[in-house]
């Protein structure tokens, strides 16, 4: 990759960063950006994977807390999740450019979906939550929706904390914060494992890889400092907007 491209991608990593941290959605920033300065749609897909790795792994130090006495739910789905993220890395790479260049602007309009009702999925969450019970063998059902989740947020995994949060919330009955908490560490595992499985496929652009995780962690301490300033439902709406642009332009693409 060239200076430019570099400079590039990394400005959308920063951009990302802070979106993320301020509403979600980054990689509906971060993604197009890397398929713009030329990197094929696969390589795309699991250089961004790479580069998010720290982001997710911060984000669920900064819960630990909240973790504390979950760990027999942790047990079960963090196994499940690695497992789930590895099997949509096998999915994404099985499927080749062409099919999944195809596919590229669905996964996107169900990102974009996801973070539109990002609220209206928090407050259904919120209004099942406050009841703190003991953990119990019976929360060994989350498992199972939480397996299509780590799939998808192995293939692609734009939108997947929300898809989680959601089916957490549909199987356990507990606090958001502690909802939140889980939701963190489960995605981190998804996305690790797809990560770790994705150094191997020789398909990651490492300088841009190397650039977007600076990058983006410098972005998420600017969105945590930015946090008082900008509404996050403002900029959510903006990325709605921009995710709609990207599909739009895919699909004529």
């Amino acid at each position: 990759m060239s200076t430019v491209d570099l400079v590039l991608v990394g400005l959308a990593a920063i951009l990302g960063g802070a979106v993320n941290a301020l509403a979600g959605g980054g990689t509906l920033i971060t993604f197009p950006v890397l398929t713009a300065v030329g990197v094929p749609a696969v390589a795309a897909n699991i250089t961004n994977t790479l580069a998010l790795c720290p982001g997710y792994l911060g984000a669920t130090f900064a819960q630990m807390k909240e973790l504390r006495g979950q760990l027999l739910r942790l047990g079960l789905l963090i196994p499940v999740s690695l497992i789930g993220g590895i099997v949509g890395g096998v999915l994404l790479l099985k499927t080749g450019e062409h099919a999944f260049r195809k596919l590229v602007p669905f996964l996107i309009l169900m990102a974009v979906v996801l973070l539109a009702f990002q609220d209206k999925l928090r407050a259904w969450v919120l209004s099942r939550s406050g009841h703190t019970g003991a953990v119990t063998i019976h929360d060994a059902w989350v498992m199972l929706p939480v397996i299509p989740a780590a799939v998808y947020g192995g293939y692609f995994g734009a939108g997947v904390s929300v898809i989680v949060l959601a089916v957490l919330g549909l199987v356990l009955e507990e606090s958001f914060t502690r909802l939140n908490a889980l939701k963190q560490a489960v995605s981190f595992s998804i996305n690790i494992a797809a990560a770790i499985f994705f150094l191997f496929s020789g398909k990651v652009v490492w300088s841009a890889a190397i650039v977007m995780a600076v990058c983006a962690l410098a972005g998420g301490v600017l969105g945590g400092r930015l946090a008082g300033w900008i509404r996050p439902s403002t900029l959510r709406r903006i990325v709605v907007v921009t995710g709609v642009v990207v599909t739009v332009i895919y699909f004529v693409g």
